[in-house]
């Protein structure tokens, strides 16, 4: 049985009002929007492909921001747009972990 999308991203949006650090605070907004237009764009998106998906608190705070890659279940940080075209070339589109851009296993809130 296969899946609806072959991966799923899910980036963090979560906005803290209590001065805690989250992914809000690091413009994860458009890093997301930037995403799910590099993988129209690459023609990526829709069944069998790639989805973009906005999710609440990831749990990984410290790490922020953050972005996970299933069925994969590799976790991202990202600084700019350029990460972010690299995470959609190599992973999204080749299936190849970028290395350099992966969240350590220890990282947590």
């Amino acid at each position: 049985m296969s899946s609806y999308f072959e991966r799923h991203i899910f980036f963090c949006l979560n906005q803290r009002d209590n001065g805690e650090s989250c992914c809000a605070d690091h413009d994860a907004q458009a890093a997301f929007d930037h995403c799910k237009k590099q993988v129209k764009a690459a023609g990526l998106a829709g069944p069998g492909k790639v989805r973009v998906n906005k999710a609440g608190c990831l749990d990984r705070c410290a790490g922020g921001p953050v972005a996970v890659v299933y069925p994969d279940a590799t976790w991202y940080t990202f600084v700019d747009r350029s990460d972010i075209d690299e995470i959609v070339e190599s992973h999204l589109k080749n299936g190849q972990v970028v290395e350099r851009l992966v969240l350590g296993e220890d990282v947590g809130r």
